[in-house]
């Protein structure tokens, strides 16, 4: 098993457009009627679309593996203006993240992220006892597009409630 780098502490830092953009995109409300533009949700959906709204119950703050879908963006939004966390890797091959590119954000209740074909991800995280989510992906992503980098195996190591090492 690889020794894990030093990775003392993960400090979630507020979601914005230009923070968020190696990552995806942070969509906010706009008025009806506003034409397309580069502000809007780019997404790649070669496939049957599937938008849901999942149902989430308290999954804390802690993790210890990202997954990516290599084949689609992903986007996801709370409602009820839940705020939320969002742990991300930029895409990476082979299929191992670089623990000092993994940045966390704190999501506000009145914006959804888009996720860039192949961004490493661990969330939705909250505190709340559950939370309500609309998630736009494939039909399948799930079944066939869903890799995952396990942390623990890899370096050793977890990240906890203020993404630090556990």
């Amino acid at each position: 098993m690889a020794i894990a780098p030093l990775l003392t502490q993960l400090t979630p830092q507020l979601i914005t457009p230009e923070n968020f953009q190696p990552y995806g995109q942070v969509i906010f409300p706009t008025n009806d009627g506003k034409q397309f533009d580069v502000n809007d949700a780019q997404l790649v959906l070669s496939g049957i679309p599937r938008f849901y709204i999942m149902h989430l119950r308290k999954v804390g703050l802690k993790f210890h593996s990202l997954a990516r879908h290599q084949q689609c963006t992903q986007c996801l939004g709370s409602l009820n203006g839940k705020e939320w966390f969002m742990a991300v890797a930029p895409v990476s091959e082979p299929a191992q993240i670089d623990l000092t590119q993994i940045a966390a954000f704190r999501i506000t209740g009145h914006c959804f992220i888009k996720l860039n074909a192949g961004t490493w991800h661990a969330g939705p995280l909250f505190e709340d006892e559950f939370i309500d989510f609309y998630n736009l992906e494939l039909h399948d992503t799930n079944i066939n597009d869903y890799e995952v980098c396990n942390l623990r195996q890899i370096y050793n190591l977890n990240l906890s409630k203020d993404f630090g090492l556990l």
